[in-house]
């Protein structure tokens, strides 16, 4: 059973831990990390999305974050984030290689499966530069059916118009455009 600390609005631990399960079925506040994976080929910006798992618990055969993950009780956000990479992608990265994008705190309620699902997330945004192609990330097949790159502003577009069946907030990938777009003039 995965065990998450209940946060405040700021993300900082409350010193009450909850199964996984009871977070969402009760609609407590806890904490996930967020990894954006981009590159450049011929001169275009192109971000990795994973294509969610028909099992997920949530927003199954969706488009999502490049890598994504609940933080586990006592643990935060970087530690999670690289492990998240690590067991999702396969990809070994160092803490300097995330770049802090800003947090986020949302909520919503959905029905999947059959089952209400509450969410109040605390998620801090990271971006990371990785130019791989799509054969050499290891998915974990529990989680992920497939990666694909897409072009950047082509997938910021087809979120917002809902064009391809995705659980990304466009606000999110504006807040990994602006980090990317400051990092280039710096």
């Amino acid at each position: 059973m995965e065990w998450l600390d209940i946060v405040d609005e700021n993300g900082v631990p409350t010193g009450q831990v909850v199964s996984r399960q009871e977070a969402h079925r009760l609609g407590l506040r806890h904490r996930t990390s967020h990894v954006w994976i981009v590159r450049r080929r011929e001169g275009n910006l192109q971000v990795l999305l994973q294509k969610r798992s028909e099992e997920k618990d949530s927003y199954p055969g969706c488009y999502d974050i490049s890598s994504a993950g609940h933080i586990p009780a006592g643990a935060d956000f970087v530690p999670s984030a690289l492990r998240e990479l690590k067991e999702e992608l396969g990809v070994t990265a160092r803490p300097e290689e995330l770049l802090y994008c800003g947090q986020r705190r949302f909520r919503f309620q959905e029905v999947f499966h059959g089952s209400p699902f509450r969410d109040d997330q605390v998620s801090n945004i990271y971006v990371m530069w990785l130019d791989w192609d799509e054969d050499r990330f290891l998915p974990q097949k529990e989680e992920i059916s497939e990666v694909r790159w897409f072009d950047f502003a082509d997938c910021l577009r087809r979120v917002e118009e809902g064009s391809i069946p995705t659980c990304i907030f466009p606000e999110e990938l504006r807040m990994v455009l602006r980090r990317v777009e400051e990092d280039n003039r710096e």
